[in-house]
């Protein structure tokens, strides 16, 4: 799963969806570019609340990564 941030998100925003990964216990990375940070999360998506995130301050879209065939 990919998280984008909004180009205006506040660094307490991002913190904010990074603890909720880290209390779902996910791993994830970061990276922050020019305009956009993005973070990947690695675990099984399906045990995230998608909704809950993406009405998270701060977050743009999410995108699920599909499963290979």
């Amino acid at each position: 799963m990919l998280i984008v941030m909004r180009k205006n998100a506040h660094e307490r925003e991002l913190e904010d969806v990074k603890q909720y990964l880290v209390d779902h216990d996910f791993d994830f990375h970061q990276s922050t570019g020019a305009n956009r940070t993005i973070i990947g999360v690695i675990g099984d998506p399906d045990t995230a609340n998608r909704a809950e995130l993406e009405s998270k301050s701060g977050v743009h879209v999410i995108f699920k990564i599909p499963d290979e065939t």
